[in-house]
């Protein structure tokens, strides 16, 4: 017993006060007694360990009526707690006439909460805001609703007041810290709330009118004061504060200074953080010195005076990449802030898209996710803002043409471009334009010798000059040769000199040019094993930006650890590059090298079966993700068979950790394979396995363009099951980007293919498709009904289960609309629990989301909002951003049929945050939602610009919701 004694003792107690008041010894909670025994608690513990005396806390547990026995009230509880402490019972002491508890430092939830907030505050002074950030959200997570929650007496509400006016402060300091680091678009929902629950704190406004405006929300910003100002005008008298005017005029200026403070782009935080992307310089650089001269000057002309853009253009494997890497390291102390490297892929087949970049760009400089638009002309335009007034380099590696750089361009000035292309932009506007020719003879001859070592050089030096001549004096050609040499001890540099001059003539055709590459990498080539040859030429048919290693060991068909060895060797031998553990690329030029190889060395027959195995992988593969993330589905059933498995995964999360990863690859052989009638269909059903990919938001535009692609090359090849499947995930593709006409026409498209060919998958999903157009798009109920009706049918002919459960939601919508609410609930019901019978998370998630939706059409709104909370939740976890954001929608219209405004317009503001969640049209529409959000909240002129530009999208878009947005306008203008 003594040692049990012991043993609890040693375990400290530990008191929370920053919500109900309860204590604890280690996990195990301890019960304190009432609401006046609590109460006498916290009048303790917040006394820092000062005696209280009796009549203080008589008059702070009963105020002016204390009961006549309040002594004696005291002592029972003070007794009752000890007991509780067990023991530890002497942490409570009286002393003086009255009482302390007496506890160790960390022990009481408040103290934590300053000793955070207290390092928080230094890490901030210091220049760590991103440090700062997380101290603050730690104080944050410490409070656990309403400080003191329940406890009675003047006391209480005396303290509880000032914890949660210390609360509001701590949630200020964070959101400035927030849109220090650049979490403006998530800041703009919590702002909108707060400064709904706290309508006169005119910090909250200038936070709110800050997040809005750097998220390119200016009219809305400005709306926000001219609210700001009537609401202290009618309700206080007074105007706004300087702060807050101020504000209003550097707004109306576009002051550059408020698109994001200097200090905060180096502090380390999440937004701003200095990039450092430039790859290693090479050891043995050589030569090159006027260029390096020439270019070293032009970018150190950036420096406080104008953006400097150089453009270095010549053959493939001329130096253009060493030089221009060389350059950029030597000129880094020009750029304080930063570096950034990318490269565009333009001597490849698909170029890398600016948007890709741009996105790629703008998360090393750290802004989030959310908060990167949709558009090209977006992200530039953020990109230019981001780097404005920072001196940041841009490497921009292996250009296809000037169209391509010019949205990369930091546009500001202290920052520079540096530029390689194989082609001379002279149409890129006030570009300092450099040709980079081959090495003369001297420079060729000292790269050589630095590679494979003096003493070899210098004893034959003719035959190493007759080495680098065969080179046509190409550094690239060059490298790969002298490196070759210095792997081989054995070798002299005359028997590689001879292997150049031999009767093959492949090595006769080097010259400057890409057949000097060409026969330079035959040299590589030449070396190789069998076996490292056939891998080697099979490895760069496919398309893809890089290969796993568990697609490349397909390709070989060899099991995983032997082709492992096998493309490492490949690897050693400079012919490939480990992208990452586990994944493999070309350089471009060593790509078509292989490919030639391919066509001159390797059968037809064995480079087709490569490419089916490989199409078989990614098809097999992508149709287990498929069948774990929608169980029961009849999709996976209806594929071609493959001949080899795909991958096993554990459990869903690797699923799709492995589809997104592969997304690039998995579409680019979508793509590549199409092109040939026999495996189009395949190529088709792999489109129709990776919808996740359409859904999520991530990869939208690749998949709607390879899908595309795909329906075209089986239009040619007369294969209408393919074209119909295809076309089908097209019109999927389209809805969910908002593009109805579009997805319209390809969904007609291919329900007619679908029929002609009897096949189950397109005559089934796409009357469900059509369904919703019509709904929606058209508001033509009668239509979508019929669709729907017609879906339901066919999936259940089909035996699909999940798709019948899709329609009936998706009917029950039609019904809301054609007032039958109550047939509505029950349709989307029995869809839902359909899907939880087969336990299919994401479709259960959908099936959530069209209930919550006809439970608010029918008025049950306190279960739709339980619904749609559940289906958010589901989506977050399935990744699913697209459904995400819908789902935030549908809560921001609950909560406005509740009057819950400041909820309502939280919601909304999360959809927007989301960026993309289903088009500009689906935007239009929350905008408007948040406009009545912020009418209820007496937020007019913030509401009207939501209207605003929700009407221009829907003039634009021809959109019939453009009615509702004028009569809002209107109405607003009249009140």
């Amino acid at each position: 017993m003594a040692a049990e004694r012991e043993r609890v003792r040693g375990q400290q107690l530990r008191f929370t006060v920053l919500g109900p008041v309860r204590a604890w010894r280690g996990d195990e909670q301890i019960s304190t007694g009432s609401p006046q025994q609590k109460a006498l608690l916290a009048a303790l513990l917040l006394r820092g360990g000062r005696t209280a005396t009796a009549p203080e806390l008589i008059d702070g547990l009963w105020g002016d009526e204390p009961p006549d026995a309040a002594i004696a009230a005291l002592r029972t509880y003070a007794s009752r707690l000890r007991k509780a402490f067990g023991p530890d019972s002497d942490v409570l002491v009286s002393e003086s006439g009255g009482y302390a508890i007496r506890i160790g430092m960390g022990a009481l939830d408040t103290d934590v909460a300053e000793q955070l907030a207290a390092e928080a505050e230094k890490a901030q002074h210091s220049g760590d805001r991103t440090r700062a950030r997380e101290l603050i959200n730690k104080a944050l997570d410490l409070w656990d609703g309403e400080p003191l929650a329940g406890l009675p007496g003047p006391y209480a509400e005396t303290q509880r007041m000032r914890l949660e006016e210390w609360h509001l402060v701590l949630i200020e300091t964070r959101l400035d810290l927030d849109l220090d680091v650049g979490f403006h678009a998530e800041a703009v929902s919590e702002l909108t709330a707060l400064t709904a629950q706290h309508p006169f704190r005119e910090r909250l406004r200038e936070l709110l009118m800050l997040a809005l405006y750097r998220s390119g929300r200016q009219a809305e910003a400005l709306a926000v004061y001219n609210d700001t100002r009537r609401l202290l005008a009618e309700e206080l008298g007074a105007d706004p504060c300087a702060e807050l005017s101020e504000l209003q005029q550097r707004i109306l200026q576009a002051d550059a200074g408020l698109a994001a403070p200097a200090d905060a782009r180096t502090s380390g935080g999440p937004t701003f953080v200095r990039p450092a992307q430039l790859p290693a310089t090479v050891s043995d650089f050589t030569g090159r010195i006027a260029f390096v001269n020439e270019l070293s000057e032009q970018l150190a002309t950036a420096e406080g005076r104008v953006m400097a853009v150089s453009a270095v253009a010549g053959i493939g494997g001329v130096g253009k990449t060493t030089l221009a890497v060389h350059v950029a390291h030597a000129a880094r102390q020009h750029f304080p802030d930063g570096q950034l490297y990318v490269d565009l892929q333009g001597a490849g087949p698909v170029p890398t898209e600016p948007q890709a970049v741009l996105g790629a760009f703008l998360r090393a400089l750290g802004i989030p996710d959310s908060a990167i638009p949709d558009s090209v002309e977006e992200r530039a335009a953020l990109y230019r803002s981001t780097l404005d007034g920072r001196r940041v380099l841009a490497l921009l590696d292996n250009a296809r043409d000037a169209a391509q750089v010019r949205p990369l361009l930091p546009g500001t000035e202290g920052c520079a471009a540096l530029i390689t292309s194989r082609t001379r932009m002279v149409d890129l506007e006030s570009a300092h334009l450099v040709d980079l020719d081959v090495m003369s003879p001297e420079e060729a001859l000292v790269l050589f010798t630095r590679i494979i070592g003096e003493e070899r050089v210098n004893s034959e030096r003719q035959a190493a000059m007759d080495v680098v001549a065969a080179c046509g004096f190409l550094p690239l050609a060059i490298r790969i040769a002298a490196s070759r040499l210095a792997s081989r001890r054995t070798w002299t540099v005359s028997f590689l000199a001879r292997k150049l001059a031999d009767g093959r003539r492949r090595l006769d055709e080097l010259r400057v040019g890409d057949l000097a590459v060409r026969a330079t990498f035959e040299l590589g080539y030449g070396q190789l094993e069998p076996q490292q040859a056939r891998a080697f030429r099979l490895l760069g048919l496919a398309d893809g930006p890089d290969i796993s290693l568990a697609a490349a060991a397909v390709v070989l068909d060899m099991d995983t650890f032997d082709a492992e060895e096998l493309i490492e060797s490949l690897v050693d031998a400079s012919l490939l590059e480990s992208a990452a553990p586990g994944r493999y690329r070309y350089h471009d030029l060593v790509r078509l090298y292989a490919r030639d190889c391919a066509e001159r060395d390797q059968p037809v027959a064995d480079r087709e079966a490569a490419m089916s195995r490989l199409l078989d992988f990614y098809l097999a593969t992508a149709a287990r993700v498929y069948a774990l993330e929608r169980p029961g589905d009849r999709l996976v059933d209806h594929l071609a068979p493959t001949e080899r498995p795909g991958l096993d995964f554990p459990d869903q999360n690797a699923a799709l950790d492995w589809l997104f990863a592969e997304a690039d690859c998995l579409l680019a052989c979508a793509q590549q394979v199409a092109s040939s009638g026999d495996t189009v269909r395949k190529a088709a059903d792999l489109v129709a396995a990776a919808p996740d990919l359409a859904e999520s938001g991530v990869n939208s535009r690749r998949y709607e363009a390879v899908a595309a692609a795909v329906g075209d090359a089986a239009r040619k090849a007369g294969d209408a099951r393919a074209e119909g499947r295809a076309r089908t995930f097209l019109a999927h593709a389209l809805s969910l980007a908002g593009r109805y006409d579009e997805a319209e026409e390809q969904a007609k498209v291919a329900l007619d293919l679908g029929r002609a060919a009897a096949d189950p998958v397109p005559t089934s999903r796409v009357p469900n498709q059509l369904g919703i157009i019509f709904a929606l798009h058209r508001k033509d109920p009668e239509q979508a009904e019929k669709y729907l009706l017609q879906a339901i049918e066919a999936f259940q002919k089909d035996d699909n289960l999940p798709g019948e459960a899709s329609a009936l939601g998706n009917l029950s919508r039609v019904l809301l609309e054609t007032g039958h609410a109550e047939r509505a609930v029950e349709t989307a019901r029995r869809g839902a629990r359909v899907l939880e019978s087969l336990g299919h998370v994401m479709r259960l998630a959908t099936g959530k989301y069209q209930l919550g939706i006809a439970l608010t059409g029918s008025g049950q709104l306190t279960e739709a909002l339980r619904e749609l909370t559940e289906a958010l939740t589901l989506l977050q976890e399935s990744r699913q951003t697209l459904w995400e954001g819908m789902a935030h929608q549908r809560l921001a219209e609950v909560h406005l049929a509740m009057r819950n405004a400041a909820q309502a317009a939280a919601h909304a503001e999360q959809a927007l945050a989301l960026r993309g969640h289903g088009g500009e049209w689906r935007r239009a529409i929350v905008l408007t939602v948040l406009g009545k959000a912020l009418a209820q909240l007496r937020q007019s002129d913030r509401a009207e610009a939501c209207w605003r530009e929700a009407l221009s999208i829907h003039e634009r878009l021809g959109a019939a919701e453009a009615t509702e947005v004028r009569d809002l306008l209107t109405a607003s203008a009249t009140s």
